[in-house]
């Protein structure tokens, strides 16, 4: 495998990456099933791409393509992606358990928000939208001042002493009593 087909292989394995966790789970699929057909399938590499790709089918509906590449990844050379292929094809090949209707939450459609009445944007600015944070700037943690040490109180005020003597005389008068 050559320096330039490695450097592809990688970028549409991360753009597969990248697209599976923003949700478009179709666009993931292209992208590592490109950089699949680009590595070597036997490498630890190939073997990650795959285990990926094998995530991106399930979450794109695509259940009977995920299983086979799961059996085919469970006789994988190296033997972590060999385990993990393993691992994935009992999950997938597990039975779906029965859900009732109650169990579940219904997310409401929210697409129709911005055509709503005025009424109904309660809350929102009528002046513009506001103003996003910076993420780039992360809040420094405040430095302690330093302490003068001259100006710290030593002074022996006897506190355990009276403690010890207390506790003593309630054993010794709990000792006397029983």
């Amino acid at each position: 495998m050559s320096s330039e087909q490695l450097d592809l292989a990688t970028t549409e394995y991360e753009t597969g990456k990248y697209a599976f966790e923003r949700g478009e789970y179709r666009k993931s699929v292209q992208h590592l099933e490109r950089a699949n057909a680009l590595v070597d399938a036997g490498s630890r590499f190939g073997g990650e791409v795959q285990i990926w790709l094998v995530t991106a089918y399930e979450a794109a509906g695509q259940r009977s393509d995920a299983i086979a590449l799961c059996q085919k990844i469970s006789r994988h050379p190296d033997i972590k992606t060999r385990q993990q292929g393993k691992r994935l094809l009992y999950i997938l090949e597990a039975p779906k358990l029965q859900t009732r209707p109650e169990w579940l939450t219904e997310i409401p459609d929210l697409s129709t928000l911005a055509d709503s009445e005025a009424k109904d944007n309660r809350g929102v600015s009528k002046f513009g939208n506001a103003i996003p944070p910076k993420l780039s700037q992360k809040p420094r943690p405040a430095i302690p001042e330093p302490v003068d040490l001259s100006q710290v109180n030593a002074q022996d005020n006897l506190f355990i002493w009276v403690a010890l003597i207390a506790a003593g005389l309630i054993v010794g008068g709990l000792a006397w009593l029983s």
